[in-house]
């Protein structure tokens, strides 16, 4: 059985979605890693499979039903139910009732996630909902650590001791206008329309959330050059939300040497990478809790509504200032070590009900575990594996065997008390690390977006190398009927 597996966003999805392509090899399944825009323009050309979508909106409906059409089973998490608006809110601009019916499995973060959607009144009745944790998690466990550690002593050499300013202000300052919580009006007084960001909800809150961000934001661009004025000895990292504008940020670091701005990579290696994580009411703040690192929330501009209705989580779980010199204090506490992550019982209680499988088997293999069992029930599916690998021409210079899933069923690879929590040892994780960094074309690795490449990750390698090219677009029905034979 194949799993099609799209990403949107490669520096915060592709790492996970390798381990769970990693982790599925193990159980028999090829997987096929792409752009998700790629995967659902060709999905008429693979075989049945499995598609691992990461939402059910409206947008996903249309998708859905060609998938369908095509004899693919389809199976999601959301990859924004783990910080998530008020109910109501949430399932209007999450959920759409139609393209959940086509949906055969639901993963959640944790028990909230599952919770939550239990609440859904157009939840199909026979939809079972898998309280696994999500992939991304996986990558936070300790375990997990030395995957990144290249890229977190690169970055401890190049910017030395460092503040990560976190920033998610995308509702009010996204890359594109249309894409803010309103559009711009043309005229004053003029009443704005809704941007991308202010579907399903109501104006009353989307106002109300539109004047918090604003009063949120305008208080971080104070902030930043008071850090810099007060710590002179630090650099600072400012990185803004995928879908964020740079330019305000931008501006503001070209008055110093020391503010850098940056989306590079994936955000977990520079959480590990620093002294102390900045934010409010960001994911990041999540994260740095589960890795143990620092991490506080300035909330200088409060509105309870939307710092506990939407923002909860990543709050609670971070230690919280609210004024500059209560931050400036928190932070010289932390650089000289008397003040360490944010810690309590309250706090780890709250985050494992947010957040499942932080310890014993991850959630990639408890995913795995539901689809095989699952796959035994459709043996109609069943296909000798495909191996196809890259379609982008610069990549395939290396004429690299692009197989993942060697790492895991080689016994030097992994061993079988992966599922304990233990990862095996770090063989598995280095050679995980290995074909990250061989799958990533050098052009492109710093991108949000996952548009211009695409991976085959397959149980068998190629014997000749002839095989290891597929054409951009569709099979290459030939070299199938070689491998295949």
């Amino acid at each position: 059985m194949m799993l099609l597996i799209p990403v949107e966003n490669q520096v915060r999805e592709l790492d996970p979605k390798l381990l769970l392509a990693c982790i599925a090899a193990r159980k028999g399944f090829s997987s096929v890693i792409g752009s998700r825009r790629e995967l659902e323009f060709r999905i008429d050309t693979y075989p049945r499979s499995i598609y691992l979508s990461k939402s059910m909106t409206r947008r996903s409906l249309i998708f859905f039903k060609m998938a369908r059409k095509f004899g693919h089973d389809i199976v999601t998490w959301d990859e924004e139910a783990l910080v998530h608006l008020p109910p109501e809110t949430y399932f209007s601009r999450r959920l759409h009732p139609d393209a959940i019916r086509h949906v055969s499995h639901l993963f959640a973060w944790g028990q909230d996630n599952e919770d939550l959607w239990r609440q859904y009144e157009h939840l199909p009745a026979d939809i079972p909902i898998h309280n696994t944790g999500n992939p991304r998690n996986d990558m936070l466990r300790p375990q997990m650590h030395s995957f990144y550690e290249d890229e977190v002593q690169a970055l401890r050499r190049q910017y030395g001791d460092f503040i990560l300013v976190n920033t998610n202000f995308n509702h009010v300052n996204a890359f594109g206008p249309d894409m803010n919580l309103f559009q711009p009006v043309d005229k004053p007084g003029e009443l704005a329309r809704f941007g991308r960001a202010a579907r399903g909800m109501n104006r009353e809150y989307a106002q109300g959330l539109w004047d918090h961000k604003n009063a949120v934001f305008n208080s971080f661009q104070q902030l930043l050059p008071k850090l810099d004025q007060a710590f002179p000895n630090l650099n600072i990292i400012i990185r803004p939300h995928p879908t964020e504008s740079h330019d305000v940020y931008r501006e503001i670091a070209a008055r110093s040497s020391r503010m850098h701005v940056t989306s590079e990579g994936n955000v977990v290696p520079w959480i590990l990478a620093t002294r102390v994580v900045l934010h409010n009411g960001c994911t990041t703040g999540v994260e740095a809790f589960v890795m143990g690192v620092p991490a506080i929330s300035y909330r200088e501009a409060v509105d309870e509504k939307y710092d506990n209705g939407f923002y909860r989580l990543p709050n609670a779980v971070s230690h919280q200032c609210f004024n500059f010199e209560q931050l400036q204090d928190m932070i010289h506490q932390i650089l000289s070590g008397k003040l360490g992550a944010a810690d309590g019982d309250e706090r780890q209680r709250l985050v494992k009900r947010y957040l499942s499988s932080q310890d014993g088997p991850l959630a990639c293999e408890k995913m795995v575990d539901v689809l095989a069992g699952d796959n035994k029930k459709n043996t109609s599916y069943q296909k000798k594996p495909i191996a196809i690998v890259n379609t982008d021409a610069a990549a395939s210079k290396s004429k690299v065997p692009w197989n993942i899933a060697q790492c895991c069923q080689s016994n030097s690879g992994c061993q079988d008390d992966v599922g304990k929590g233990h990862l095996g040892d770090l063989r598995f994780v280095e050679r995980l690390q290995q074909i990250t960094v061989l799958n990533r074309h050098p052009d492109t690795s710093t991108q949000n977006h996952f548009d211009q490449k695409e991976f085959i990750l397959h149980k068998e390698i190629a014997a000749e190398e002839d095989i290891a090219y597929a054409p951009k677009y569709g099979w290459n029905q030939k070299k199938e009927e070689k491998l295949l034979s």
